[in-house]
């Protein structure tokens, strides 16, 4: 079941990417793996995924225990900096940056354990009060302050877009997000690189693809709906 998902979900983002004139190797597929078991996970792993979203730090570090040692994690979700530590040796790419503090906290982690970290700043691109992210003109004066700290590179940015049942209603939001992207490239601050938008889950992932993204998060699409714990 879980094979024949991504087979499916790959061949929608090849066929969005054909749509728009891009190369469906531009885009890549992010298995959102929160709250499910390890052993859907090993399915997705042997059905060729080795990009894996989660958005609490203790189950990205039980999970990494217990998977192969080529999986590429992203920590997709709200991040707190007195949890940096905990991931900072483990993260491929840290897509939810809505602070100079919390990338301060990634610059001084990525120094005691010697690495360089790549991240995506978090934008809340349509200013939803339930939603963590900097507001859209707080995305540039922001990156311009993180870009001095030199083991933390800007890679992107990185949206949720409001849930919707019918997908183009979030096309606005992802152009919104690209065009963010390429006004913040064309300043050519240095550390700064635009290269990647994260954007697009489950209900969307094929518009956001059409509209530039680089990352698409499919959680549900691939695992099936979750059950959450109720205590």
């Amino acid at each position: 079941m879980i094979s024949e998902n991504i087979k499916e979900i790959e061949s929608k983002i090849k066929s969005a990417a054909a749509r728009a004139g891009r190369a469906s190797e531009e885009i890549q597929l992010i298995a959102v793996s929160k709250t499910m078991p390890v052993e859907l996970l090993r399915e997705a792993y042997a059905a060729g995924s080795r990009d894996f979203g989660e958005n609490k730090v203790q189950e990205l570090c039980d999970k990494y225990d217990q998977l192969p040692g080529d999986i590429r994690w992203h920590m997709i979700g709200h991040l707190q900096r007195n949890k940096v530590k905990y991931i900072i040796d483990k993260v491929a790419l840290i897509h939810s940056v809505d602070s100079l503090h919390l990338a301060e906290e990634i610059e001084k982690e990525a120094v005691k354990h010697q690495r360089e970290i790549n991240i995506l700043l978090e934008v809340n691109i349509a200013d939803e009060e339930s939603k963590y992210g900097l507001k859209p003109e707080e995305v540039l004066p922001e990156a311009e302050k993180i870009s001095l700290l030199p083991h933390v590179h800007i890679q992107g940015l990185m949206t949720v877009a409001p849930i919707t049942e019918d997908p183009e209603n979030s096309r606005i939001h992802f152009q919104k997000l690209k065009q963010l992207s390429v006004d913040i490239g064309h300043k050519n601050i240095d550390n700064v690189t635009m290269n990647v938008l994260s954007m697009g889950m489950s209900g969307d992932y094929e518009t956001a693809v059409e509209e530039g993204a680089s990352y698409v998060r499919v959680g549900t699409g691939i695992f099936g709906h979750r059950s959450y714990p109720t205590n």
